[in-house]
């Protein structure tokens, strides 16, 4: 019949839910690994894109240029002839006729393996030089080597007066005055400047303060006296307080409130981020006046769930 209503099998249902939830939880086993592989390839092929093979490519045809040993023409040398004597050395020519050392020549066909040798004198020194003094295993540890000296010798350069003085003044008649790059430099050096300063943000003490709105009370952190101007105009002492949002305190919101309205807690910093992260399940022991309603709900949702879910398998398994 046209009317018909199509029935759909429970055994089926079932069975997805239980497929479906079983990829997403290998998903979430998966992905956290995967991902922090996927950033480190991606670090390492924009260093080695941008850092790496620009210094060696340059480093290479530097030193070939400085120690070739490259004759268009040697005396005496019959011209079908591909090996010669020259000032007590042989030479091997190469493709375009030209004339190199045959040691050099030998070195790069035996570390080639099977490639096809460079056609003129010049890049047989290449791959000389590349195969050499270039390897993978001698040029990442000296690349490194060079960026902490460079950053180490850069840091006690700018500690001293007068090298912070000239950065400042770099920054200040140089940079300050190229409009688009300005604006992209000063965003990343306060996002580096956040991250790398040694002067961390210090939480002195764990508050609780009404916000957003009276009635309600957050869990703060003071992390310094507020501004002057602030002071002033409440007439009385005003402290600044970093709310932190659940359940990652890594964000939150910085606000500014009068002393006389917050209230110091007696809980230490890790209990305080316990309690962030929890979303406020997890109470300290001398605060708390029952045993959590919160936490007991809960506890009894993820048994319910977990006493589900194996229903659902037993059924699926004796379907």
């Amino acid at each position: 019949m046209a009317n018909e209503v199509t029935k759909t099998d429970p055994k089926t249902v079932s069975g997805f839910y239980v497929f479906r939830r079983a990829v997403l939880r290998g998903l979430a086993i998966a992905a956290p690994p995967l991902l922090t592989i996927v950033i480190f390839i991606w670090i390492f092929a924009t260093i080695q894109n941008y850092i790496l093979v620009p210094i060696e490519t340059t480093a290479r045809s530097t030193i070939a240029w400085v120690i070739q040993d490259v004759h268009r023409e040697l005396p005496n040398a019959a011209p079908e002839a591909t090996r010669a004597e020259y000032d007590s050395e042989i030479y091997r020519k190469t493709a375009n006729g030209q004339w190199v050392p045959e040691k050099i020549y030998n070195f790069v066909y035996e570390h080639l393996h099977d490639q096809p040798m460079p056609a003129s004198g010049y890049g047989v020194y290449e791959q000389y030089v590349q195969h050499r003094w270039l390897k993978r295993e001698l040029t990442i540890p000296s690349l490194l080597a060079v960026c902490l000296l460079a950053l180490y010798f850069t840091g006690k350069f700018l500690a001293g007066g007068l090298g912070r003085m000239v950065w400042n003044a770099y920054e200040r008649h140089v940079v300050q005055r190229l409009p688009i790059i300005r604006n992209v430099y000063g965003s990343v050096k306060q996002v580096t400047d956040f991250l790398l300063n040694e002067q961390e943000i210090q939480f002195t003490r764990v508050v609780a303060v009404e916000y957003p709105r009276k009635g309600m009370w957050s869990l703060g952190f003071v992390t310094s006296e507020s501004m002057l101007d602030i002071k002033d105009k409440a007439g009385e002492p005003v402290v600044t307080i970093l709310i932190p949002t659940s359940p990652m305190p890594a964000t939150g919101f910085t606000i500014n409130a009068k002393k006389s309205e917050t209230i110091e807690l007696n809980i230490t910093l890790d209990q305080a981020f316990q309690f962030i992260v929890s979303c406020g399940v997890v109470v300290p022991p001398h605060q708390q006046t029952q045993v959590s309603p919160v936490a007991g709900q809960i506890q009894a949702r993820l048994k319910q769930k977990q006493d589900s879910d194996s229903s659902s398998e037993s059924q699926q398994e004796s379907g």
